[in-house]
């Protein structure tokens, strides 16, 4: 699609783009869909991003999710995982097990969304001592 004309790939990107954010998903798998190539590689491309798109139509109905203030971008959620989850476990000095680490981002979600209590309340029996919890932790050096 214009590999030699920046200007006209830029119009035909924003084109396609009103159709994604108008959730218009089927018209642009339509269009996708006819684009004709002889490139391999580029028919490859098409093939698997129409079908990315024609799969996930249901969750790319943009206007659906700005009616009901919810966000359509990634940028949100990447910034809530790097407060609840980054800043705690990239400390210096701090190394977790799996197992460790899946206890505290269960605790700390519940912590940030006022459910803490709820959280031990739904534990089973015998999963409330310490050791279910714990990180390994290890001393770094460098930090003292």
């Amino acid at each position: 699609m214009y590999p030699n004309d920046a200007t006209k790939q830029k119009a035909w990107m924003k084109k396609h783009q009103r159709l994604l954010d108008k959730g218009v998903i089927e018209k642009l798998v339509i269009t996708l869909r006819f684009i004709d190539s002889t490139n391999p590689e580029v028919v490859e491309k098409l093939r698997i991003e129409t079908n990315y798109f024609e799969r996930n139509a249901n969750r790319m109905r943009y206007p659906r999710s700005r009616r009901e203030h919810l966000f359509v971008g990634s940028g949100v959620i990447e910034a809530g995982c790097e407060t609840v989850i980054g800043s705690h476990f990239k400390q210096s000095g701090l190394s977790w097990t799996v197992r460790g680490a899946d206890a505290i981002v269960a605790l700390r979600c519940c912590q940030l969304n006022i459910q803490f209590e709820d959280y031990w309340e739904t534990r089973p029996a015998g999963l409330h001592d310490s050791t279910s919890i714990s990180p390994t932790l290890r001393c770094d050096s460098s930090a003292t």
